[in-house]
């Protein structure tokens, strides 16, 4: 009996070929779908009280209903080593999966009795909060999670010493292909700057050495990125601790360079806020900056839409506005909103025993 063997030329090949058809971002992209099949939204959030991922829906983009009456989606005790979460961003991925990132951040572990110190490490050497920890979170259906923690202080040498790593947030280059995580990021109780690198198609660990995403003409710390591309410009909305701090943006023709300096203020509060984010209404070429009014009490979310990305309208915050929740109205805090199907928003809320949104 003869058996043919294949050279080991080929064998390489459809090894390779196979390996692209099943990576996570090189599927097929029938799972993405057209701006014409959304008609919801998904908003994901947390709160101070429970240092947890929270989530809500809403059919129109100003009504929005939290999930599992605003109580925990995700208990951040059970995912976070510092057992506790802030900042969540989430995104869809070219797979159609949805891909969420978070800090690894616990700021009031000591008064729960978590930790013995404020901080895990000294306030006098790593300043503020001064955590070390991600955490990458992928679904293909919103309820049913992996997950991964990912140490910045461990994953390239010269990182030993950072003193923080806050709001990461996801996005696809086209280019590259590869899935980009953007960042704030410190050493020691130096600047707070935004950096960026490219993790792998699992979304497991960061693959490229941070590196500066762009830099604040001033040496002042500046946090809290948000890129969107609309046409052939990439927005990156941030927040500088310039004066009050609230939130600016540059712009560039290139995802991870070339931003130019725009020192326009885009909010319009008079209070301090952080956390932008920029998304667009589903079927109007009109989008949405949306941002954390830490500076109020209680904390609330501020809207204002653009057309153009150089005016903006002021549409008020949660509940004094356009901008309404349901069952959730103090405190929410450094959210995102991304587009989803019908389908997809009634499975979510069909799991959570969300009736209507």
């Amino acid at each position: 009996m003869k058996i043919n063997i294949l050279p080991n030329a080929i064998l390489s090949l459809i090894g390779l070929l196979l390996m692209f058809l099943t990576s996570p971002l090189t599927a097929s992209a029938a799972g993405v779908p057209k701006e014409s099949e959304l008609g919801a939204y998904l908003l994901v959030y947390f709160h101070d009280e429970t240092h947890s991922l929270h989530m809500a829906l809403s059919s129109d983009g100003y009504k929005f209903t939290a999930l599992n009456d605003d109580k925990p989606i995700i208990d951040g005790k059970a995912i976070a080593e510092q057992k506790g979460i802030r900042d969540p961003h989430i995104m869809r991925g070219p797979d159609g999966a949805f891909y969420l990132s978070m800090t690894d951040l616990h700021i009031f572990a000591q008064k729960e009795g978590l930790r013995a110190t404020e901080w895990e490490r000294d306030r006098k050497t790593y300043d503020w909060g001064n955590n070390r920890g991600l955490i990458f979170m992928r679904s293909t259906d919103l309820i049913n999670w992996t997950r991964s923690n990912v140490r910045v202080d461990k994953a390239f040498p010269g990182l030993e010493d950072i003193g923080c790593a806050w709001a990461p947030e996801t996005i696809y280059d086209a280019q590259k292909k590869k899935l980009m995580v953007y960042f704030t990021m410190r050493f020691g109780r130096g600047r707070n700057r935004l950096y960026y690198s490219y993790v792998d198609d699992a979304f497991t660990r960061l693959e490229t050495k941070p590196e500066l995403l762009f830099e604040y003409p001033k040496d002042i710390s500046y946090i809290d990125g948000d890129i969107i591309q609309a046409g052939d410009k990439f927005h990156l909305f941030y927040v500088p601790h310039d004066g009050t701090p609230g939130i600016k943006q540059a712009v560039s023709d290139s995802l991870t360079s070339g931003y130019v300096y725009d020192p326009a203020w885009c909010d319009p509060e008079p209070k301090a806020c952080e956390a932008p984010n920029v998304w667009k209404r589903i079927g109007q070429d009109k989008w949405v900056l949306m941002y954390d009014i830490y500076g109020i009490q209680p904390h609330n979310f501020g809207f204002s839409e653009t057309t153009d990305f150089k005016t903006f309208t002021n549409i008020g915050r949660f509940n004094e506005g356009a901008m309404k929740t349901v069952n959730f109205s103090t405190g929410p805090k450094h959210g995102a909103v991304i587009p989803l199907t019908p389908a997809e928003a009634r499975k979510v809320a069909d799991h959570w025993k969300l009736v209507s949104f």
